[in-house]
């Protein structure tokens, strides 16, 4: 399968059938910059699952690596991933970014189970490199690795032109 960019909404998921929408989180609870505000914008449903999700009231354990499934209907569920550790752009002590590259295979690796059993694509803004700070060239990897490389389709949004990147064949 190959790994699709195109210059669109992520919050609008191109074609039919099941699709999941990835995008990453914290795991301190907050919703409420970067792409979450374009997808409460469009869903109610992804911020209150969420934060229901943070304060404990779920049986689901709330950690780095963990995703929550939200049906928004229409064949589409977005998918919370536990990707990042805290909000700080910059950690004092060891000036890392809040990106958390394992939690967001981990947590991929629960997306593809999932769009496994739903036979559904899978969709995303350039996730765990916005706010969370990371480098897209090693997030693109572990999609590919945990996507793309067993077979679930996968298309990154971008909302302007990139020259960087298109679209690629494994």
């Amino acid at each position: 399968m190959n790994l699709k960019y195109v210059v669109g909404d992520a919050t609008k998921p191109e074609g039919a059938g099941p699709r999941i929408l990835v995008h990453v989180c914290n795991d301190i609870g907050v919703w409420g910059r970067g792409f979450v505000l374009a997808l409460s914008k469009r869903y109610k449903q992804p911020e209150a699952a969420f934060k229901d999700w943070a304060a404990g009231k779920s049986d689901q354990p709330y950690e780095l690596g963990r995703v929550q499934f939200v049906d928004v209907g229409g064949d589409l569920h977005v998918a919370n991933l536990i990707g990042q550790h805290d909000i700080a752009r910059k950690n004092r002590l060891t000036d890392l970014p809040p990106v958390r590259y394992e939690a967001i295979r981990e947590g991929l690796a629960r997306v593809k189970q999932n769009a496994q059993s739903l036979g559904a694509s899978v969709h995303m803004p350039r996730i765990g490199a916005g706010v969370a700070g990371g480098d897209w060239s090693v997030i693109e990897s572990i999609v590919r690795e945990e996507l793309t490389a067993h077979g679930i389709s996968a298309t990154v949004y971008d909302l302007t032109e990139s020259t960087s990147h298109q679209e690629e064949p494994l």
